[in-house]
């Protein structure tokens, strides 16, 4: 083996391949209870049970995972927090990032593009977002990759004077209320009308969407974006430099993830679940970064099945 190679060979005790189609169980479970919450206006309730759903089929993963992008502080979590171990205690050792619902108020509202994501990479390799909550960010696919920059301009950390100078440029601009991580994907993906994502959002949205990104071979720029005078002392007693601009490789530094996706409603990326009489039928994107295979995979369940073996409520 040459050193070139070798330099790209799978490390030692790796995620194997076949982890993409344990996650996207987990994301279909998560989507599936999610989906019985649409339009009823309760963020809360729908949250509430994709967490459940998403942490009851998460530890039958053959992983040893800990939790680094979880409901976290922010949310107030009782399941899923940032630091839980999860999966089954054998295979790899992971970090695992999680969003059961992105877009919580798009499923609550019946609104398009609320998806459930997960994504997996080698211990050690996501970036920690813990002092700052948000971030400016810009992601787009590999068209654009080598050529984007989030310190030019129009960027700028106010989204109304955004808009007004890339309205100036003739660009046209889709306004996304929620959803960051559908958002990057759609700037990534072909046929979705999205060339890039622009604005302020989560931070760890940002880490998911880089392990998306990785997977596609876009990118995706941030700089933090303190919210006040007490986030921005946490940051600097954290080290942070507020004016770096941290890469897709600072948000996940490992060349071997694996990323999963499900439609919660219809969107550019993927259809919503669709409950029938006894079942329901989901649409998911399973990607891996070593690879570059990206999945589109319909499912079909059969709920007085699941039923039998799962603890989760579906009904």
């Amino acid at each position: 083996m040459t050193a070139e190679q070798q330099a790209h060979a799978p490390a030692t005790h790796a995620p194997d391949r076949n982890l993409a189609l344990e996650l996207t169980r987990v994301t279909e479970a998560a989507a599936m209870a999610a989906a019985r919450w649409v339009g009823r206006g309760d963020k809360n309730g729908a949250d509430g049970a994709a967490v459940n759903a998403m942490r009851m089929l998460i530890n039958s993963v053959s992983m040893r995972g800990v939790v680094v992008i979880g409901e976290g502080e922010k949310d107030n979590a009782p399941m899923l927090f940032n630091g839980e171990e999860v999966g089954d205690g054998t295979g790899p050792a992971c970090d695992v990032a999680v969003d059961p619902i992105d877009g919580t108020r798009l499923c609550a509202n019946g609104m398009r593009n609320a998806i459930s994501v997960l994504a997996v990479a080698n211990r050690g390799s996501m970036y920690d977002p813990s002092a700052v909550f948000y971030m400016s960010k810009l992601a787009t696919g590999p068209a654009a990759a080598d050529v984007v920059d989030i310190t030019a301009p129009p960027d700028r950390p106010r989204h109304q004077e955004l808009i007004t100078q890339i309205r100036e440029t003739g660009a046209r601009i889709n306004l996304i209320t929620d959803g960051d991580v559908a958002g990057a994907i759609m700037a990534a993906r072909d046929g979705t009308g999205i060339d890039l994502l622009l604005g302020i959002g989560g931070t760890p949205e940002a880490i998911i969407a880089a392990c998306a990104l990785k997977c596609l071979g876009g990118v995706i720029q941030g700089q933090l974006a303190p919210r006040d005078d007490e986030e921005l002392r946490r940051a600097l007693d954290a080290g942070h430099d507020l004016d770096r601009v941290l890469t897709t490789d600072d948000l996940v530094s490992s060349d071997d993830v694996f990323f999963a996706a499900t439609g919660i409603t219809d969107g550019e990326l993927m259809a919503g679940v669709r409950y029938r009489a006894g079942g329901a039928t989901t649409h998911s994107l399973v990607m891996r970064s070593r690879s570059g295979t990206i999945r589109r995979i319909q499912s079909e369940h059969q709920l007085w099945k699941l039923r039998a073996y799962s603890s989760v409520n579906f009904g």
